[in-house]
């Protein structure tokens, strides 16, 4: 397929101060002379902010990594993951056309598209929502047909039920992805014929479960999503192994190996003298809190236990550990101290940080006191996993 640039250029690009933030410290995993390295997670995160890639975008992200504009439209046009025309504002729909999903109704599903859409792919529906494509094989060939939409997969589908998704996401919700004929996963859809039910763990899809608990469907990265976190820049650099004569190793190319000063410092050279000296990523530093165990119960009142999972971030896993934890209610959630919140975290067997990052004080407050958060109406209505 012949890619080129769509003949409708925007004047300017320019990534959000978030995301030039991002886009820094990404550079900062790579060593002196050796950024363009960084040249497709950038490429990407300038497609996650426009929806498409332009030209002024790919030659800005060239000129930060100090290459020339030809090799960074070379990527860009090789890879079929970057889109070189507009998209639609929610989403640019992938229809699996490959031999499974075409045997399985792929062609009704395009016949929706472009119904639905536009009658030609990489054309923006005429209320700028939408953009469809036909693709290469998707890898979800026991789930035939499929579409893939944002970053998630719509599986077992046929017309209608792709109909009524397009239809939803343009009134702003969000359908469940997987499949859409009821069946888990790739799971049979009808009785199970070889195991037994003492054998069946009920099944959870855990991918899914966070993507929706983090909001991550058919959202665009903006990098407001976490802490831009940078641990290679404190990491002590190791040792050199040198040869037998005592020179230094050298690579492949037969040259010595290259020093890693962190570009970063760079960066801060140049920055004015009213900047601070920290980068503006670089968690700020706060005093450290001394651990202390919440009051726990040894069962729930009576009434039962709270559904803990109505709090985003607390699935089923989840929360079986705070019950075993001794934690079954809203209130007692919603009592925690910053004390108590890291002696919980200290306790959370490998979700260090979940309680403050999802900020389950406060969501528990509300529904202590009888109120709904967002989240909790999702979970009652059975939009989560």
């Amino acid at each position: 397929m012949l890619r080129r640039l769509h003949p409708n250029q925007p004047d300017s690009f320019d990534f959000t101060p978030a995301n030039l933030d991002w886009a820094k410290a990404q550079i900062t995993k790579y060593p002196e002379g050796r950024q363009a390295s960084a040249i497709i997670p950038l490429l990407w995160r300038a497609q996650e902010q426009e929806g498409w890639l332009s030209r002024p975008a790919i030659e800005k992200v060239a000129e930060m990594l100090d290459m020339a504009y030809i090799r960074a439209l070379e990527v860009a046009t090789f890879y079929f993951m970057f889109q070189l025309q507009p998209t639609g504002s929610i989403a640019n729909i992938q229809v699996c056309g490959t031999t499974t999903c075409m045997i399985c109704g792929a062609e009704d599903l395009v016949s929706v598209c472009k119904d639905r859409i536009a009658a030609q792919p990489h054309t923006v529906s005429t209320d700028g929502k939408f953009t469809w494509e036909e693709v290469e094989c998707l890898g979800a060939c026991s789930n035939a047909p499929m579409v893939q939409i944002g970053k998630d997969y719509y599986e077992d589908l046929t017309a209608e039920k792709f109909a009524w998704i397009l239809d939803e996401l343009s009134a702003g919700r969000v359908p469940t992805p997987g499949p859409q004929n009821g069946r888990f996963a790739s799971n049979p859809l009808h009785e199970r014929t070889t195991l037994s039910d003492g054998d069946i763990v009920e099944p959870v899809n855990g991918s899914l479960g966070m993507a929706q608990d983090l909001d991550d469907t058919v959202k665009r990265i903006d990098g407001t999503e976490a802490p831009i976190l940078t641990p290679w820049l404190n990491r002590s650099e190791k040792p050199r192994s040198a040869r037998a004569d005592g020179k230094p190793v050298s690579s492949r190319m037969g040259k010595a190996p290259v020093p890693k000063p962190v570009i970063a410092e760079k960066v801060a050279e140049k920055a004015p003298e009213t900047a601070p000296a920290t980068p503006a990523h670089a968690p700020a530093e706060t005093a450290p809190v001394e651990a202390q165990r919440p009051a726990a119960l040894d069962g729930p009142r009576e009434g039962g236990a709270d559904d803990l999972k109505r709090i985003k971030g607390v699935g089923p896993k989840m929360e079986t550990l705070c019950n075993s934890l001794g934690f079954y209610h809203f209130d007692q959630i919603a009592a925690w101290t910053p004390s108590e919140i890291a002696w919980v975290d200290d306790n959370l067997a490998g979700f260090k940080g979940r309680v403050t990052r999802d900020n389950w004080v406060e969501q528990a407050k509300l529904l202590a006191s009888g109120e709904e958060t967002e989240f909790s109406k999702r979970v009652d209505k059975g939009g989560v996993y």
